[in-house]
């Protein structure tokens, strides 16, 4: 299991308490400092079974730069999306935790985090 962090977020502390409380496994990825590629972003969407858009933090101040809000939710934008979190990683919803059974959350409650913990058992 992967937990991708900011570790100035109260969500990825949270989630980190827990895992920890839990005796969980993990590998922790500070994704700030060790940017995902476009590829990576595109393997963890489709485990998440979400679309760019889902996972982009839009009240960022870089997303109002970009002018993420008007950037069409569509197929033909998703590359332009994923450009966009990779070279602005700060866009990132987090924390995102990767099971080791395939899955993916956005782990923002305990509930989430929970529900990451059922798909790495076994």
């Amino acid at each position: 299991m992967e937990i991708w962090i900011n570790p100035a977020c109260s969500k990825c502390r949270s989630a980190i308490s827990l895992l920890d409380a839990e005796g969980a496994e993990y590998t922790v990825r500070r994704y700030l400092e060790d940017v995902p590629s476009e590829d990576e972003i595109r393997a963890v969407l489709d485990r998440l079974n979400l679309e760019p858009w889902d996972i982009t933090r839009t009240q960022e101040a870089v997303a109002k730069e970009l002018g993420l809000k008007d950037w069409p939710r569509e197929e033909g934008s998703r590359d332009r999306w994923i450009a966009a979190l990779a070279e602005h990683p700060k866009l990132i919803q987090r924390p995102i935790i990767t099971a080791d059974d395939g899955t993916a959350l956005v782990a923002r409650s305990e509930e989430a985090v929970r529900e990451a913990l059922t798909h790495n058992k076994g």
